[in-house]
């Protein structure tokens, strides 16, 4: 029987489509002819202004306003306010939520986006029964509360800091576990020996190769950081990758050069870009990290966005797998040390960044969704309701019981002998 499968994201930065895509083609070739996909971009399609925008406004407010999204970060980062940005979310979109539950039926469902976690997950649970419903945490080390919803049946965090913050956010141990951060089974197949790389991209084969990216939408000062490197005049040669980014790589393409130096757009061969490389220059991105742990290229992170992107920097640099660099002085210093040191220092690095990949992980994963595939659909509690007004007890029941004092227009309507009756027992316990 054919299995489906719906994939909830959006396109605020490159890491969510990315993880989805990569657990879709392993799905693929797993079980090819026995599922059907499709990924889902719920901003866009399935929630009103401003939250259908975030897509185009996120890469405008990380570069522009980071610090701001920093604090915002901060601050929401707890269970109780996760939980009620979520609700207001839900109660603004419910409507459009809804209409997304019913236009793309599941077996099971796959969350790999924060933000969308508990508000897609409490518009399944108003259904009479749901699909299973699986979150792929996609950051490395510092997640936010957003990502934890206790509904879900299964969710899946890349490293044991992750894990941790599942159970303090109330997760059981049997709701969560650690594989890794999935990326590309292609991603693997397509790493080159290097010299085999250089000679396929026409790099010098002989001069070390410093790669620097910004993500696909060519965050952050990537044109400074370059220029820093080719002000120190280092034997070496630069690749750079601006992404979506067209003004950038145009300005980068017109620039003077000290070195070889190659411009890319938006690129579809990393994998042979990375096998070419000897060091990376990069953002604190989860996912080009971890390709470049599998790659066994040492990192050199020029900028992180605050929140999500910390946790990535302390668990690179603490295992000797790479070095923060926050301005393009200290990204060129970093640079020309490890150039300067040899090849056994790149090396020793290298080996480092190696241990830390996770080129399984993607398969362990999609192992994970479809044995979730084949469980039934959950049923959910029905909600209490009042009871109804029959059931209700009178007001002549109330007022006889004296529990409940009733105003006069409260009051039930009585007749004038059982007005009689009472009054003649009050006057006879004032005798008495």
């Amino acid at each position: 029987m054919v299995k489906r499968i719906v994939f909830l994201m959006s396109d605020t930065g490159g890491g969510h489509r990315a993880a989805a895509e990569a657990i879709m083609d392993a799905l693929a070739i797993e079980h090819a002819g026995d599922v059907e996909m499709e990924m889902v971009d719920v901003f866009r399609e399935y929630t009103p202004f401003p939250y259908k925008y975030m897509p185009e406004f996120y890469p405008w407010l990380i570069n522009n306003s980071k610090s701001s999204w920093g604090v915002g970060y901060k601050l929401s980062n707890t269970r109780a306010r996760a939980k009620a940005l979520s609700q207001g979310m839900y109660a603004y979109s419910e409507s459009r939520l809804k209409q997304m539950t019913r236009e793309h039926p599941a077996d099971v469902v796959v969350c790999v986006h924060s933000v969308l976690t508990r508000p897609c997950m409490e518009a399944y649970a108003k259904l009479e029964s749901r699909p299973q419903f699986v979150v792929v945490v996609t950051d490395l080390v510092s997640t936010h509360m957003f990502w934890y919803d206790r509904r879900a049946d299964l969710t899946l965090v890349p490293t044991l800091p992750a894990y941790t913050r599942g159970l303090r956010a109330g997760l059981s141990p049997d709701q969560v576990h650690i594989t890794g951060l999935p990326v590309n089974p292609k991603f693997s197949e397509r790493l080159k020996d290097r010299d085999v790389a250089r000679a396929e991209l026409g790099w010098d084969p002989d001069l070390p190769a410093i790669l620097v990216v910004g993500g696909g939408d060519g965050m952050g000062p990537l044109q400074k950081t370059a220029k820093a490197i080719n002000a120190r005049r280092l034997k070496c040669q630069l690749a750079i990758v601006a992404g979506r980014n067209r003004q950038l790589k145009d300005k980068l393409e017109t620039s003077d050069w000290n070195q070889p130096t190659h411009v890319y757009g938006f690129v579809n061969n990393m994998p042979l870009l990375m096998g070419a490389a000897d060091i990376l220059v990069t953002k604190a991105g989860p996912a080009t990290l971890n390709e470049a742990c599998i790659a066994g290229v040492p990192s050199v992170i020029y900028d992180a966005i605050p929140g999500q992107e910390t946790g990535n920097v302390e668990w690179l640099v603490s295992n000797d797998a790479g070095v923060f660099a926050p301005s393009s002085r200290q990204v060129a210093s970093a640079v020309e040390s490890w150039l300067r040191g040899g090849g056994e220092e790149l090396q020793r690095r290298a080996k480092a960044a190696a241990k830390l990949g996770t080129p399984d992980a993607v398969w362990e994963i999609a192992s994970y969704v479809w044995d979730y595939a084949q469980r039934p659909p959950v049923v959910n509690p029905k909600r209490r309701r009042l009871r109804t007004l029959g059931k209700l007890p009178t007001a002549r029941a109330i007022y006889r019981s004296g529990a409940v004092y009733l105003t006069p227009l409260m009051r039930p309507k009585v007749r004038k002998r059982t007005t009689r009756k009472l009054w003649r027992g009050v006057m006879r316990s004032k005798r008495s």
